[in-house]
């Protein structure tokens, strides 16, 4: 595993993230991977997103948040 950066460059970067406006429509953002593990870590992502009731899904080296608590369906 990679070491993370801790605060105030990762509370910077988180928020930046939810700052965005697609965040405040309740749309989704998605961020790599390897970013996140390089900058904050995946349990500080992981935490951020529960305490705001968001859904994180992974594919493809990418971490997907609907940042809404709308349900989510996987339709094939």
């Amino acid at each position: 595993m990679i070491p993370t950066r801790i605060a105030p460059d990762a509370d910077r970067w988180i928020v930046q993230l939810f700052s965005a406006r697609a965040v405040a429509e309740g749309g989704i953002i998605r961020r790599s991977i390897a970013d996140v593990d390089r900058l904050i870590g995946r349990d500080r992502l992981l935490h951020e997103v529960r305490r705001r009731g968001y859904r994180l899904v992974e594919n493809a080296g990418q971490f997907v948040i609907f940042c809404n608590r709308d349900p989510i369906r996987l339709l094939h």
